[in-house]
């Protein structure tokens, strides 16, 4: 039996960063050592278990000052999924080796008795994956697109928020001065919880998000609509993951082995058409990775403090195979197998989509 007063228990950080991670760190680094236990940082990812990271002892000190902090001091990576690790061959191609043994054979010569991954949809997939073959792992869900089934919110995603607002209110000015369309791209490759909450927040007249595929026409008349009533500008908020109506999202970066699908360009193409239809001058701006960077709002700090502290409860617990979730007043264990079967999408019919149309916002539908 193990015995849980003398644990040894790793911490890595997968996937984009996100607000809050190094809130999550520390939490977790010294509720871990307030029972005595300790505590190690695999840098970048699984890379530290692989020998492209080190394994770092993490201490009071080495987390101290970092609950502000944006980014992540243990570093991290979306390419390096330890199923499907990317290896170059002599001829400059790469291919795609499945390392996972590797993993669990460092995870024993370091005598760790869990492991704390702190992640989104990829990097919990890959947790469940371990778990499911034994590893003793407890998920922290993280991604600034709120997408994370089972659980109300994942930190970061309230300051990416608050960061696409900032810009949506700022381009108010800029584009009434001039009497322009302004089309904000932001993230969101699945779910539109970015452009839904920033949009209605600040004021857009169109918003487009993946869950309800729009008709440029139907944009359009928003503008023209605005226009005849005399506002000659207006401000279209679009998720990267946003598409037509019987069409497809725009990619930058198709799927490969150990990759996912990168979109981005929507704004673009959506202010040319814009411009076409309309007549009225149209530019666009892709807000890309200031949504993830910078320092967590309050809130996002206290969840990410929250769940930092409650995964190293489960860890004491032996409740492993889990992913910890918000569900407002508590903090709760969700099975990882539960969460990976699905994502969170914005319902279309939600209190927040009513309240962006009773306002006249348009969805493009």
């Amino acid at each position: 039996m193990v015995d849980r007063s003398k644990l040894r228990i790793a911490i890595n950080t997968g996937g984009g960063d996100a607000p809050g991670l190094n809130a999550v760190v520390r939490a977790t680094t010294l509720s871990a050592l307030n029972l005595g236990w300790e505590v190690y940082g695999i840098e970048r990812g699984y890379g530290g278990f692989l020998g492209e990271g080190e394994i770092v002892s993490l201490t009071r000190e080495s987390v101290a000052g970092i609950t502000h902090l944006g980014g992540t001091i243990l570093g991290t990576t979306n390419r390096q999924n330890p199923f499907a690790w990317p290896r170059p061959r002599a001829d400059g191609s790469i291919e795609h080796v499945d390392r996972s043994g590797e993993v669990f054979q460092s995870f024993r010569d370091h005598r760790f008795d869990a492991l704390i991954a702190i992640g989104g949809d990829g990097s919990l997939r890959i947790a469940h994956e371990l778990a499911e073959r034994g590893l003793p792992v407890v998920g922290v869900p993280k991604t600034i697109d709120n997408d994370i089934s089972h659980t109300n919110l994942t930190f970061g995603f309230l300051t990416a928020m608050e960061t696409a607002t900032e810009a949506i209110d700022k381009l108010h000015s800029t584009a009434e001065s001039h009497e322009r369309v302004l089309v904000v791209e932001v993230m969101g490759r699945h779910a539109g919880w970015i452009a839904l909450f920033a949009g209605v927040a600040g004021s857009a007249d169109v918003i487009l998000i993946p869950e309800i595929p729009y008709r440029i026409e139907r944009v359009c008349d928003k503008i023209r609509e605005r226009e005849a009533a005399g506002r000659r500008f207006s401000i279209v908020v679009a998720a990267e993951g946003a598409r037509p109506v019987g069409g497809e999202p725009v990619v930058k970066e198709a799927a490969g082995p150990g990759r996912s699908v990168r979109y981005g360009g929507i704004a673009e193409r959506l202010a040319q058409e814009i411009a076409e239809r309309t007549g009225k001058e149209t530019r666009s701006l892709a807000l890309g990775h200031l949504q993830r960077g910078g320092s967590p709002n309050a809130y996002d700090r206290l969840i990410a403090l929250r769940f930092g502290a409650a995964a190293v409860q489960f860890v004491r617990d032996g409740r492993f195979g889990c992913m910890v979730a918000l569900e407002p007043p508590h903090v709760k264990a969700v099975p990882l197998r539960e969460v990976v079967q699905s994502r969170k999408l914005v319902p279309v019919d939600g209190d927040v989509v009513v309240t962006a149309r009773a306002l006249g916002i348009s969805f493009g539908d």
